[in-house]
């Protein structure tokens, strides 16, 4: 599993990783107007984007509803097959241990998120979750996705 950091330094407004990122950080607005936590994420399969997800484990009363289940199954639905081969995801959030296990089982080509989860993010619990062949990339966007996060959950306590 190839893991890249992203660096804004190396930007440019025609960058797809940064224009799918924000399309996931308007799922996450949509999460946090819900009062669920707010993580969102896109599937991206030839350069459009053919699922998209956003935290729902409150709504749904399902501790499995995260954005990137919702995205998948999205997706798989989209595709008509269980296997995301040529497809990204973008997600706010580094996927947790069940999350990343979905992406492997989904052969996905690559998954791109904003932050890092320094609690339940998968490279630190399960990094061999994800399919081998699997590119990762973080960082995109990492302070607008990270705020997301901070700001809901400073108005909690």
């Amino acid at each position: 599993m190839p893991l890249n950091y992203y660096s804004e330094d190396n930007s440019t407004d025609t960058n797809p990783d940064l224009h799918f990122m924000r399309q996931a950080i308007v799922e996450a607005k949509k999460a946090g107007e819900r009062d669920e936590v707010p993580v969102g994420a896109v599937v991206v399969c030839q350069g459009r984007i053919i699922a998209r997800g956003h935290n729902l484990t409150e709504t749904l009363i399902d501790v499995t509803a995260h954005a990137e289940m919702q995205a998948i199954t999205a997706a798989a639905q989209f595709l008509g097959g269980k296997y995301l081969t040529g497809c990204t995801l973008y997600v706010t959030v580094e996927p947790c241990v069940m999350c990343a296990g979905a992406l492997g089982w989904s052969q996905i080509d690559r998954i791109v998120y904003g932050t890092a989860d320094e609690k339940r993010g998968f490279s630190r619990f399960a990094p061999q979750a994800i399919h081998p062949k699997t590119e990762v990339v973080f960082g995109i966007l990492e302070d607008e996705c990270s705020a997301l996060m901070k700001d809901f959950f400073r108005k909690r306590r």
